[in-house]
């Protein structure tokens, strides 16, 4: 019988989960070294803990992340579906298309602007190829009558850190605002790609050791030595994001425990030309997981500022937007509309970049 503590909120596992989840940034040769220095628990222990969590299914990955943004034509995509296509809509995006990411059904507390689209999906697609059309291929196949593509011209917070969350106050935020970080997209020779497609797969539980690596320069076709070098240049290149454990935060555990209940995406629409500004103040209070400028066009109210926020209560996730309100008022940054669409059915997936995964995919789903 397994007597590891595999809950996310045992001590030691909080400890760990504190760093692992979103405080290793860049590429690094040792990371699980990194998580056993940051969180003062002992490597032998780190690496039973997290092979422990991933295998019970607390933690549902452990990956080096990528900037996708730098990589690949993105967007949050917002669907208006027929109810009744709703669910068979949601399960293709989830299941058959690699290419959408985080997949939710969300709904407001009122009737109000955008309400009516219910289906939010983050969406890739590799260099060269158009989000317009893989949307439109996705509207027939699911019968979805509308899609609105949002993408990002900035951003300014990604991470998660659920467990290093828990307990802030609202309106806990650092003492600057946050820089935004660009989108455009870079080119990679080949080798770089090889060698970044064989980085952003999951680690399997057998692979949650010291070296973690060494089978990732066999994918790669490269020596360890070689790849350290090409993965130090792709981080260079600001592509590679932070190497991290996620936690399954939408279903609950075996004992019942959820990571967190409830996730809100908030809406603000600033003046155009205090974009960045206001997209610093927001993405500086720790509540953010995400924070970017996105243009929602006037079904949205014209929102341009975006983020998400997690939570077990959702007065406080409520808590944390109001505290984040008052904050845009003392800027002296006006607000012409906001809202919340609450999270609810969702499923959460790395987006494909792969040219060869895009074209086989479009092959099999072409109109006959």
């Amino acid at each position: 019988m397994n007597t590891i503590p595999t809950e996310h909120d045992d001590p030691i596992n909080a400890r760990i989960l504190a760093v692992s989840e979103d405080l290793v940034s860049g590429f690094q040769q040792n990371p699980f070294s990194i998580i056993a220095e940051q969180s003062g628990v002992d490597l032998e222990t780190v690496l039973e803990r997290i092979r422990a969590m991933l295998e019970a299914g607390v933690i549902r990955r452990v990956r080096q992340t990528m900037l996708a943004t730098k990589l690949a034509h993105g967007a949050l995509v917002a669907w208006r579906v027929p109810e009744e296509k709703l669910n068979e809509a949601f399960d293709f995006m989830a299941k058959e298309d690699p290419f959408s990411g985080h997949v939710v059904i969300r709904s407001t507390d009122s009737d109000i602007s955008g309400s009516g689209y219910r289906l939010w999906t983050t969406l890739k697609v590799p260099q060269g190829e158009s989000l317009e059309e893989h949307g439109n291929v996705l509207k027939r196949l699911v019968g979805a009558e509308e899609f609105i593509l949002m993408p990002a011209n900035g951003v300014f917070a990604l991470g998660v850190g659920h467990v290093r969350r828990k307990g802030l106050e609202p309106g806990a935020r650092t003492d600057s605002p946050a820089e935004m970080m660009t989108t455009t997209v870079v080119d990679l020779s080949e080798e770089e790609w090889e060698v970044l497609l064989a980085l952003k797969e999951e680690l399997a539980p057998d692979e949650i050791v010291v070296n973690c690596w060494d089978k990732r320069a066999e994918m790669a076709g490269v020596s360890l030595e070689r790849f350290f070098e090409v993965a130090r240049i792709l981080d260079s290149k600001k592509v590679i994001g932070r190497f991290s454990t996620f936690l399954e935060h939408v279903k609950p555990s075996d004992t019942g425990k959820r990571v967190t209940r409830f996730n809100g995406l908030f809406h603000w629409a600033v003046p155009k030309g205090r974009e960045q500004e206001a997209g610093g103040e927001v993405g500086r209070h720790h509540c953010m997981t995400h924070a970017y400028w996105r243009e929602g066009g006037p079904k949205f109210g014209n929102v341009n500022i975006m983020g998400v926020v997690h939570g077990t209560e959702k007065d406080k996730v409520l808590e944390h937007k109001a505290a984040i309100d008052k904050h845009l008022e003392e800027c002296g940054i006006p607000v012409s509309y906001t809202n919340v669409f609450w999270g609810g059915r969702s499923e959460i997936k790395p987006s494909e970049i792969s040219p060869k995964v895009y074209r086989e995919w479009h092959q099999k789903y072409a109109e006959e």
